[in-house]
């Protein structure tokens, strides 16, 4: 392999260095004992660089080790988060591949929860803008946790439908067509506006009605008892008119009276 053969190249060119060194302290006339000393200085500056070396190469090992104990852990609470099912630990190849295996999937797991919380925030303010119009109440979803593909499914779905009975106008049309009638049956009936709800439905303005399910609903029964009041009206209206007819044949009132009497 290349690396054993850069490794004796590493252990030649040290060979290599000795026999140098030895040559010019021989040369110069080192004593013995004295070359033994250098000797021993130059194999201490060597094993002290390599046990550096060596250090380093263990500390990163670890690191390694630590960040895929790290990852493991996170792919755990991400999956549990997202409602994902457990990732399986791969544990062939080496330390870096399985470090940067695990790395990676906790970087797309990260940003589909990011993505999930994005989404819930965009849903939660358009439902808050939707119930604001149709006085609705939101969607009972957690705020705080990351939500399942199932339940933003859910929520999309409710809000489309939320939006199409917006669209549809439906409720709208309804109020105006009994607004008016109501107003005209009150003008009718001399009757002014005597409770908060009539009020918000004659005074108030179309757009601040609020057109609740509860709302349409006691709008239409206003609508039909002011209708029954008109009704009733109208059948006491009758009888008197009739009695009035019969007094004045009775009392033989002439059609000069009647006709004044008959414009009031």
């Amino acid at each position: 392999a290349l690396s054993e053969v850069l490794a004796a190249e590493a252990v030649s060119c040290l060979n290599r260095a000795m026999a140098a060194l030895r040559d010019i302290w021989e040369e110069i006339g080192i004593p013995e004992e004295q070359r033994l000393e250098r000797t021993e200085v130059v194999k201490k500056h060597i094993k002290d660089l390599l046990d550096m070396m060596v250090a380093e190469e263990e500390s990163l090992k670890e690191r390694l080790l630590k960040n895929i104990a790290l990852c493991r852990k996170e792919l755990n609470v991400l999956c549990r988060e997202l409602h994902l099912d457990p990732v399986e630990a791969e544990e062939d190849g080496t330390i870096l591949q399985m470090e940067k295996s695990l790395r990676t999937h906790v970087e797309v797991l990260l940003k589909q929860k990011r993505d999930r919380k994005q989404e819930l925030k965009t849903l939660q303010e358009q439902d808050r803008d939707l119930c604001d119009i149709l006085c609705t109440s939101p969607f009972g979803i957690d705020s705080n946790a990351v939500p399942s593909l199932e339940e933003l499914d859910r929520y999309r779905r409710h809000l489309a439908s939320l939006a199409a009975e917006k669209a549809s106008g439906e409720g709208q049309e309804e109020f105006l067509s009994s607004k008016r009638q109501i107003i005209l049956l009150m003008e009718e009936l001399d009757h002014t506006p005597d409770t908060s709800f009539e009020r918000d439905v004659v005074c108030e303005d179309e757009e601040a009605f609020c057109l609740s399910t509860e709302n349409i609903a006691a709008l239409q029964s206003l609508l039909q008892q002011l209708e029954a009041r008109r009704v009733l009206n109208e059948a006491v209206c009758t009888e008197l008119r009739s009695r009035i007819l019969a007094l004045w044949e009775r009392l033989q009132v002439p059609a000069e009276e009647r006709e004044a009497s008959a414009v009031h």
